[in-house]
């Protein structure tokens, strides 16, 4: 089955986006759009994500994964320390979603996967814009589609298989309304 053809897949499409279109319209986004980001905004959206991103990596490190998900590989918090090394210091995002079954996680990484997609274009948005902050969104580099494919078809596998889908679907819109409403914090 192709993963564009997977319930799960179309489920967690349909119900994450008018919350995938708000987070998109965020300060940094929308400095982006218009050619005008600044250095600041983009330090602000990426601590923002860093110290997202730390605990959703703990949380991922908490549950079991075959070597098939390329776990390691999937975190991504110290790509930003690599362009801000001094982020380690900020607080952890204080209103994570759930993230304490299997389900919950898979529908977190349905969001924070998807993004190393838009990642690709707003890196090379920053490039346009002279800017050097652009290691994290650079994903998975030439593989960021190949690995958005594996994860779609393991996604796929494991729901068909158990089938906690609307708790998947459910993690995956509190995700992004957690990211929504941190990045949107001061």
């Amino acid at each position: 089955m192709l993963p564009a053809a997977s319930p799960i897949l179309s489920l967690l499409r349909h119900a994450t986006q008018p919350y995938h279109a708000a987070l998109e319209q965020n300060e940094f986004n929308r400095q982006l759009l218009a050619g005008t980001v600044s250095a600041a905004a983009t330090e602000h959206f990426l601590g923002k994500l860093y110290t997202f991103l730390r605990p959703y990596e703990a949380a991922l490190d908490q549950q079991f994964f075959s070597a098939d998900w390329e776990i390691e590989a999937r975190h991504r918090a110290h790509l930003i320390a690599q362009d801000l090394p001094g982020v380690g210091a900020l607080p952890d995002c204080p209103r994570m979603p759930p993230l304490r079954t299997r389900a919950q996680v898979l529908g977190a990484m349905y969001v924070l996967e998807g993004s190393t997609l838009g990642g690709q274009l707003i890196s090379r948005q920053l490039a346009k814009a002279g800017s050097t902050l652009r290691t994290y969104f650079t994903g998975y580099g030439e593989q960021t589609g190949s690995r958005w494919k594996r994860f779609c078809l393991l996604l796929a596998a494991e729901a068909e298989e158990e089938p906690p889908q609307a708790e998947i679907v459910g993690s995956a819109i509190l995700t992004f309304q957690h990211l929504h409403a941190w990045i949107e914090q001061p």
